[in-house]
């Protein structure tokens, strides 16, 4: 199938949606790095949610970015690693993040000088 990103009906829109999401980024990073259980996410990834971290980790799951693997432990352990797919989006995925680590007070000081425009 041949795909067209500019029309409205294209799939890709979807997946555009799941690896736009700044949760979904930030999970597959730290995934890159090795297998990670939810709590071990949930202290990691500051602002995140118990119930985001969840639903953002089932829909990774559902793309095939990532995999959830349960351990028969009391209670259950469970881990999330990321699987071969995710493995192609990973490359961009950290040139992302690094990218507005690196551009963050280039990015404020274009806000402030736009806000400083506007207001006059």
């Amino acid at each position: 199938m041949e795909y067209n990103v500019y029309a409205s009906a294209c799939p890709t829109r979807m997946i555009f949606d799941r690896i736009s999401d700044k949760w979904a980024l930030l999970i597959l990073d730290r995934l890159c790095q090795q297998p990670v259980r939810f709590n071990q996410l949930l202290r990691e990834i500051d602002g995140i949610s118990q119930k985001m971290l969840s639903q953002t980790l089932k829909n990774l799951e559902r793309d095939g970015l990532i995999k959830r693997q349960a351990f028969p432990t009391v209670p259950v352990t469970v881990e999330y690693s990321i699987t071969a797919l995710g493995k192609t989006l990973s490359s961009t995925v950290n040139v992302l993040i690094h990218w507005a680590q690196d551009n963050g007070d280039a990015v404020l000081a274009a806000q402030v000088e736009y806000d400083g425009r506007m207001a006059s």
